[in-house]
């Protein structure tokens, strides 16, 4: 990236590579660095200028390896992704819509080592659960990063368009080094490449706009082109709509997805329906060009203790140590093998983060707020152990939904990570409080600068926290550059991310006019050298995932924060042909 001082340089250190790793750095064939980098993963070129290129060779064991591809400048901080905008329409009642890219997810779908976008466009009229009336379709495509578009996918007039309808996993889940997209689908979605999915002409929608009745699928697509490769009947139906907790279809279509290695070895798509009252996830393989199902977890079906205890949102992570990946479903969380682990009873909140956020005790923690004072008690915020859901601290919510709260080191006083909430003050990782303010964002943490503590992201801002002032002090105001947040007051990104350079993370907004992704990325220079988080298994799951519902900062497996300790080296599953099968 050009910068005032020159041209920034940054790039990965892999999951694959030793701690001995060093790097040279070259432009124009001319290495820039006298001896090999050792401490991190960037270079400030003063003498650099827009039209150089730059690559970079590993040096292992003293030997150097082959160059990078070379690397253009960016002219700006920010890399714009052009994108073909759906046209709008009208509702059977008359009512016009538009059409804007709300969340995105990446992935290499076509194997070339680089990722691609996957983007979905809501309509202007999109609806939360709870409010009646129709939508427009909800549509899927996929861009290369030069704003080529490799597909769209149209999901038909039967899935409702919102926040919680829609969840779509990019990952390569047969391990043969492309990415696949799944998401559920009905009568009328239309694949990548024409090809309709069920009737092309059924029309679930009743007269207030929700869909109640008609088949229901799990779709696998290609995710280079859109192709719909397989489906099945969505696990689980819907069923009797009261049974879910209201007639009118609020709680019925409450859907969650992720990905996790369930077996140690190999990922399994994760898909839910439910959380307020019964609650059933799944576990799916895609092998072989087969959608298989490996376990049905239902609350109904002796696990009563776990029924209303989810969040808009699940985190995948290894809970117990065993090289198994659990979900962690809000209050409650399941094992790998589909069996209940553990419920703390506190039941459903908007909320939920999961790392090892207090490295002075071993294991990993959950925090989350909850919503429902006549199920929380005392514990309207709180933080437990991940493996066993023993509460660890916690404090009163006031009898209140206590509606966002969030899990990151931002003080370098303190060990470990601080946590605040929409009530109470500003909490270390053992529960003490540090002080009666808080940050006054309450929304996405974002690692930017050039130490470990995590940067505040809210809207189009990034900021950072200054403990001895309990002030905000301003890294990026991207609306400057056109970029606008989604959500009304979630006030999210597309995705937030570590998708380029070094171990901090990108951040790609849409801009103001619904034409165009902006991808920012820091030009902070950093002595700090941590491999790439995408190479941390519940790290790039918590990417694959950020999408579903209320979307939330991503979270590696290891403590990263202020004093942290060398994380372990992740294992990495590299991809071939013969693992898909």
């Amino acid at each position: 990236m050009a910068t005032t001082n020159g041209v920034y340089v940054g790039w990965r250190m892999l999951g694959t590579e030793a701690d001995g790793v060093a790097f040279n750095v070259y432009r124009n064939g001319v290495r820039l660095n006298g001896s090999p980098i050792t401490t991190s993963t960037n270079w400030q070129d003063t003498a650099g200028s827009a039209g150089a290129r730059y690559t970079v060779t590993a040096v292992v064991n003293g030997v150097e390896q082959p160059a990078s591809a070379a690397a253009a400048v960016w002219n700006q901080q920010h890399m714009t992704v052009k994108l073909q905008r759906p046209a709008g329409g009208t509702t059977p009642d008359g009512v016009a819509y538009d059409y804007s890219p709300n969340d995105v997810s990446v992935g290499d779908v076509d194997g070339d080592g680089d990722y691609e976008l996957i983007v979905k466009w809501d309509p202007s009229n999109a609806k939360d659960n709870s409010q009646s009336g129709y939508t427009g379709n909800v549509f899927v495509d996929a861009y290369r990063l030069d704003g080529t578009r490799l597909w769209r996918i149209d999901l038909g007039r039967n899935i409702r368009a919102g926040a919680h309808y829609t969840q779509f996993i990019v990952y390569d889940l047969d391990g043969d080094g492309k990415a696949e997209v799944a998401m559920k689908t009905g009568d009328g979605t239309v694949d990548g490449t024409g090809v309709v999915i069920g009737s092309a002409t059924a029309d679930h929608r009743n007269s207030t706009g929700y869909i109640l009745s008609g088949p229901e699928f799990l779709t696998v697509f290609n995710g280079a082109t859109g192709k719909a490769l397989a489906s099945t009947a969505f696990v689980p139906e819907r069923g009797k709509v009261s049974s879910w907790g209201d007639s009118y279809g609020n709680r019925v279509d409450r859907f969650l997805a992720g990905v996790a290695y369930v077996d140690g070895q190999r990922p399994s798509l994760i898909m839910s329906r439910g959380y307020y009252t019964r609650a059933v996830v799944t576990a799916w393989d895609w092998r072989g060009g087969k959608l298989a199902s490996r376990w049905t977890f239902d609350s109904d079906k002796g696990y009563t203790a776990y029924r209303g205890q989810g969040a808009h949102s699940l985190v995948i992570a290894d809970v117990n140590g065993d090289g198994k990946d659990d979900v962690v479903f809000g209050a409650a969380t399941i094992d790998s093998s589909g069996k209940g682990l553990y419920s703390t009873g506190l039941g459903h909140g908007d909320a939920l983060h999961v790392s090892d956020f207090d490295p002075s005790r071993p294991g990993k923690e959950v925090m989350m707020v909850h919503e429902e004072p006549g199920s929380y008690g005392a514990h309207g915020i709180e933080m437990h152990d991940a493996a066993t859901g023993k509460i660890l601290w916690s404090l009163p919510g006031g009898g209140t939904d206590v509606g966002r709260g969030v899990a990151m080191d931002v003080d370098a006083r303190y060990p470990g990570a601080e946590s605040w909430a929409s009530v109470g003050g500003l909490t270390s990782a053992k529960g003490q409080q540090i002080s009666v303010n808080h940050p006054p964002r309450i929304n996405f943490g974002v690692y930017w600068d050039g130490d470990f503590l995590r940067e505040l992201l809210d809207g189009t801002t990034i900021d950072k926290w200054n403990p001895g002032t309990e002030k905000l002090e301003r890294q990026l105001t991207a609306s400057t550059f056109g970029a606008a947040s989604n959500n009304t007051t979630k006030s999210t990104p597309g995705v937030s991310a570590d998708l380029f350079g070094d171990w901090r993370e990108e951040v790609i907004w849409r801009n103001a006019n619904n034409t165009e992704l902006l991808i920012f990325t820091t030009t902070i220079p950093t002595n700090e050298r941590l491999r790439t988080l995408m190479h941390d298994t519940q790290y790039r799951s918590a990417i694959a995932n950020q999408n579903s519902a209320y979307n939330q900062p991503p979270n590696p497996s290891f403590f990263l924060g202020a004093g942290m300790a060398k994380p372990p080296q992740p294992k990495v599953y590299e991809a071939s042909p013969a693992t898909a099968k």
